[in-house]
Formats: structure tokens, C-alpha cells, sequence
């Protein structure tokens, strides 16, 4: 797919990497905005073609007494007022059939969780849309195996398939990036790299998820060098009282030295042809 088909996705003559940044889930509209602006204002500044993200709902959850949202059309609202506020485009992700029609009335592209990338129910009616469909990796699956969703959603007649790798589950309690996979899933979609969901350390004794934040600028720059279309980071501006994924968020401060260095290696790799 070529990257003019997302609405109001800016700076796209800059030859960087595009961008898929925000917090984990909305937690209200404040908090959202603030973000959103903060990141608008980086993403300007160094010519990154950016989306806002936000998990309208949060359904795949260690704990029942886990944080899952504040209401959907709310949250969908708040990231509707992001998009029209800033002139940006917005994803979150959709769990059910019906979340794909909901969700698709408020933002320009609907993701699909790693776990549920083989649902071909979900995949079919997200494609319905029309929207630009991100399908994320699963944990679970080889990068070869993720030409198959793409498929799922070209037979579905869209043509707008993105794939993101958020790590590959190695062991019970961590995530590995096989950077292998990136030129291999780059012949099917413009291909990402979910950089803090592959610090994740899952299936913590505690029921909360643990992550690497330390280790940020070390996946993303590795994604860089090896032509990654995009990038996924999640960030907030409090990530030790965030309501979900705290442990492997980047500290909403540290976005911009993040970007202003993976920019530079992204202009080196340009130059070598």
C-alpha cells in the first residue's frame, strides 16, 4: 500500500520512518491530548509522519481487576478529538467483529492484537472497513506466516495492510526481535517495529506485566539500520502510574533524544544506497 492512502498522515516527502506513538490505553481526554500534542510537536520538528495511539479498550488482560478502559465511544471520542485537533491520524486496536465497525467510525486505522491475528472473522470485517488494518505478529508465528493475514485482508478487497513485530516469545517470561523477519515481512506490507511490546516480560508470578524500558533506544535503533517502515513506541508522561503496560513504556521526556537519534541513523542508511 503507499502511505498517502492514510488520511492526514504529514511529512511523508522526508524519506524517515513513520511513527505509531502514544499511550497504552486512553485513560481520558487530558491525559490524551497532552500526549498527542507533545509528540505532534517532535514529529514536526524532525519531519516523522506520525499516528496517534490509544487502546480504546484494553481486552486481553493478565488479572479481571486489570484496568480496561473508560467506556468505548468515550475513549473513541477522546481519540477523535486528537485526530481533528491536531490533524493527525489515529489507531487502536479492535478484539470482536463488532469493534471493527465502531471503532472504524472514529479512527483511520484498526490494529489487530498478536494473539488474535489468526481470527479470520476479525481480519475479514476490519478489511470491510476500508480502513488501513495494522496486524500485529504473533508471538506465536513465524515471519513467513504473517504473508497469510496479509492475504486474508487483500481477498477481503483492501489493499491497506501494514504488519508490526512485537517480539516473538522466548521462553515463558520473555520477548525476542528476530531482525531476520523484517526484510522477510517488508515483500508482503510496509512493515513495523512494536519497540516496547517486545521488552514485554509477560506472565509475571504478580499477574503485571513486566518490561524493559532500558532497553528502548537499543531495539529501535536496531530497527532503524535494518529498514523497519515504522516504528511503534508506547510513552506517557507518568508511565509508573499508567493504568496499563507501565513497566515497558518510554517516559513521555525522552521521546524527542529517542527520535532525534533514530532520525539521524535513519539519514545514514539512506546514504549508503
Amino acid at each position: 500500500m503507499n502511505l498517502q492512502d492514510v488520511p492526514r498522515l504529514n511529512h511523508l516527502n522526508a524519506s524517515n520512518f513513520f511513527l505509531l506513538c502514544g499511550p497504552c490505553a486512553i485513560e481520558g481526554e487530558d491525559m490524551a491530548l497532552r500526549i498527542a500534542e507533545k509528540v505532534v510537536a517532535i514529529t514536526n520538528k524532525l519531519e516523522i509522519p506520525y499516528v496517534f495511539k490509544g487502546s480504546f479498550k484494553k481486552a486481553n488482560r493478565s488479572r479481571v481487576d486489570s484496568f480496561t478502559g473508560i467506556g468505548d465511544e468515550k475513549a473513541l471520542k477522546i481519540l477523535k478529538k486528537v485526530s481533528d485537533t491536531f490533524g493527525i491520524p489515529t489507531v487502536t486496536d479492535i478484539h470482536e467483529i463488532s469493534d471493527a465497525y465502531l471503532a472504524a467510525q472514529y479512527v483511520d486505522v484498526l490494529q489487530i492484537p498478536a494473539f488474535l491475528v489468526r481470527q479470520t472473522d476479525l481480519l475479514v470485517a476490519a478489511a470491510e472497513t476500508g480502513k488501513v488494518v495494522n496486524l500485529k505478529k504473533g508471538q506465536f508465528m513465524s515471519p513467513e506466516a504473517m504473508k497469510h493475514a496479509v492475504q486474508k485482508i487483500k481477498d477481503s478487497g483492501n489493499e491497506k495492510a501494514w504488519i508490526t513485530d512485537r517480539g516473538t516469545m522466548f521462553g515463558y517470561q520473555d520477548m525476542i526481535v528476530d531482525f531476520r523477519g523484517i526484510p522477510t515481512m517488508r515483500q508482503y506490507a510496509p512493515t513495523i517495529l512494536d519497540v516496547t511490546h517486545s521488552l514485554q516480560q509477560p506472565n509475571q508470578s504478580s499477574g503485571v506485566t513486566g518490561g524493559r524500558p532500558d532497553m528502548i533506544e537499543t531495539i529501535a535503533r536496531a530497527g532503524v539500520v535494518n529498514n523497519v517502515d515504522g516504528l511503534f513506541i508506547e510513552t506517557h508522561f507518568d508511565p509508573a502510574n499508567a493504568k496499563s503496560d507501565g513497566a515497558n513504556m518510554l517516559h513521555l521526556d525522552l521521546l524527542e533524544k529517542l527520535l532525534t537519534n533514530l532520525v539521524t541513523i535513519r539519514k545514514t542508511v539512506n546514504g549508503l544506497g
